[in-house]
């Protein structure tokens, strides 16, 4: 019996094969964000159909009028997905312009309401048909959040600016221009009143950077130039600048504030997200009280559809749910890492890493905000959280990422060498472009004796 048991080979062994066939075909990259992300989307869905039932039904008299709304958001999400995995690389460098003047043109205008209204130039921030709210911006019934579509532009830009300047990074003029003026407006621009989609906005340049290969030095003199950005973008927000509260004081110091001190020691009042965020999490426990069955979303935590949607989940799906979440994400990361490390192209190298740190750094201050780990932000989980903007323009970000996977040079070659059905190829993607082909390495001496020639001792007749 204890022979047997030597002999037969662990559930590791079997596995971590397995494992590693599924990993080596061509287009396993691919499946994988597929998978993970519309896994994601799936999960988002359920749970702000579940957060929002109750609140929905006492507004509107029907539990399902909210996840109608994002419902059609994840449509059109799934219609940017379809776009941008279609186009070209050589498309998406020349959009990557457009795209970020366009948030910036967006994000002017909010401002610049945002400010009249402050003055008391205009009664409320609106010029006809245009009027802004804390961070949307509206045009007649059709809202959008410029920072959104900023983080989409500075990926496709910055991408594009990295990849055309090459090895001339390493000066600091090439670094320098024209990267901080953009950055630098960002930080006006977006920081001012939306500090947590700063903060991923700089997390996705050093995922650029990093994949450039930019010295450490120089991100050591960016890190202490980005910390001294974010120490001033928190010592000028006014009181109850992009808070929603108006008459409180610097909302950004309190929030750190309330952070740094045991709960215990905190106020029900300042830190009242944060406790019911924490009970809800805690009245989950390993599995949850069932999915829809929330106590904390009658209207006792505040947005509990969009920043703290991940405290419902983890209320009534406990800490499994939570695990599934966490791993899809793990699986959607390594799978952008993955995709940025085999492809050719500097262009889709560093757009997959930028693509990635955004969505990574995002769930990850969201999540450490709900928890507790991190302070609140006010960001949205990517894919689970309620909103039209963010889920959109996230689901065109993993369709370039679909478009990059695809364009791996052994996926390129599976794909040609049995392309699909032609009508799958209009409706879907078509075929990415063939990567040239591998060069022979260098060859070896051979160590072999020449097939005509016998040894001396054969031609002497000697055994």
């Amino acid at each position: 019996m204890a022979e047997d048991q030597r002999t037969r080979p662990s559930l590791s062994r079997q596995l971590l094969p397995a494992v590693h066939g599924l990993l080596a075909r061509p287009l396993s990259s691919y499946y994988l964000l597929i998978a993970s992300s519309g896994l994601l989307l799936l999960v988002g869905l359920t749970m702000v159909f579940s957060a929002t039932s109750v609140k929905a039904y006492a507004q509107h008299g029907s539990a399902f009028s909210m996840i109608g709304k994002q419902a059609v958001y994840a449509l059109l999400g799934l219609l940017g997905f379809w776009i941008c995995q279609r186009l070209p690389a050589r498309t998406l460098r020349t959009l990557g312009t457009y795209v970020l003047a366009t948030a910036v043109v967006l994000l002017v205008v909010l401002d610049a309401l945002m400010a009249l209204k402050k003055v008391n130039l205009l009664a409320e921030p609106r010029i006809g048909p245009v009027h802004a709210e804390l961070l949307w911006l509206y045009l007649g019934p059709v809202g959008v959040q410029p920072s959104e579509l900023a983080k989409l532009g500075v990926v496709l830009w910055g991408a594009d600016l990295v990849a055309r300047k090459g090895p001339a990074l390493g000066h600091w003029r090439e670094l320098a221009t024209p990267l901080f003026p953009v950055i630098g407006l960002l930080f006006v621009l977006v920081g001012y009143n939306d500090l947590g989609t700063m903060l991923v906005l700089l997390a996705l340049i050093v995922g650029l950077l990093w994949a450039a290969g930019v010295r450490l030095r120089v991100f050591a003199a960016l890190g202490v130039l980005g910390t001294a950005g974010i120490g001033l973008l928190i010592a000028a927000a006014s009181r109850g600048a992009g808070s929603g509260k108006v008459g409180e004081p610097n909302y950004r110091f309190a929030r750190i504030a309330n952070w740094l001190q045991p709960p215990e020691n905190c106020s029900i009042g300042a830190c009242y997200q944060l406790l019911q965020g924490r009970s809800a999490i805690y009245e989950g426990g390993w599995f949850g009280v069932g999915l829809g069955k929330s106590a904390l979303k009658w209207d006792w935590l505040p947005q509990a559809d969009n920043d703290f949607i991940f405290a419902i989940l983890a209320e009534e799906l406990g800490v499994v749910g939570c695990a599934v979440v966490l791993a899809l994400f793990s699986v959607l990361a390594y799978t952008g890492f993955r995709i940025a490390r085999r492809v050719q192209d500097p262009f889709r190298r560093l757009a997959a890493t930028a693509v990635t740190t955004w969505l990574v750094a995002q769930a990850v201050i969201n999540i450490g905000g709900v928890v507790g780990l991190l302070p609140i932000t006010g960001l949205p989980l990517p894919f689970i959280s309620a909103g039209g903007s963010a889920l959109v323009v996230t689901m065109a970000a993993i369709g370039i990422l679909a478009s990059f996977a695809r364009a791996e040079p052994d996926a390129a070659r599976a794909l040609h060498a049995r392309p699909p059905a032609r009508w799958v190829r209009l409706l879907w993607a078509p075929l990415p472009p063939l990567p040239p082909p591998r060069r022979p390495g260098p060859s070896r001496p051979s160590t072999a004796k020449p097939a005509g020639r016998a040894p001396a001792s054969a031609a002497k007749g000697r055994p």
